[in-house]
């Protein structure tokens, strides 16, 4: 074992273990405690894009947890994640626009004075 502090290979005694249960370590001559290979946490960066793929796909984060055996909120955080690393377009200027098209709309604001399945009276 090698110190990652100090660089010292005598003195190393074992000091436990992690929540993991990855032997830890510590030095003698520094006093440094450490981890030589820590276990990896986490998923493969291969579910994580499978994750990505099957939202852009249009499917919702609880299906995809389901699909891929991981927490919706994994998911949700991978696709903010994604989200923010996406670079912002950039403002298109209003001069350059000349043509808008608009489609109809109708609402009610209130209640409708007549039912539609019904006959007027």
């Amino acid at each position: 074992m090698k110190c990652t502090q100090c660089g010292q290979t005598e003195g190393q005694v074992k000091v436990g273990h992690n929540t993991s249960g990855t032997q830890r370590y510590g030095c003698r001559g520094c006093g440094h405690k450490y981890t030589p290979v820590p276990k990896h946490h986490g998923y493969d960066e291969d579910i994580r894009q499978q994750a990505l793929r099957l939202y852009i796909d249009g499917i919702n984060l609880r299906r995809i947890g389901r699909i891929l055996g991981v927490s919706r909120q994994s998911v949700a955080n991978w696709v903010k994640g994604a989200a923010q690393a996406v670079p912002a377009l950039p403002p298109t200027p209003q001069a350059a626009i000349r043509v808008a098209e608009l489609d109809e709309l109708y609402t009610f604001v209130g209640t409708k004075k007549i039912a539609s399945t019904s006959s007027p009276k």
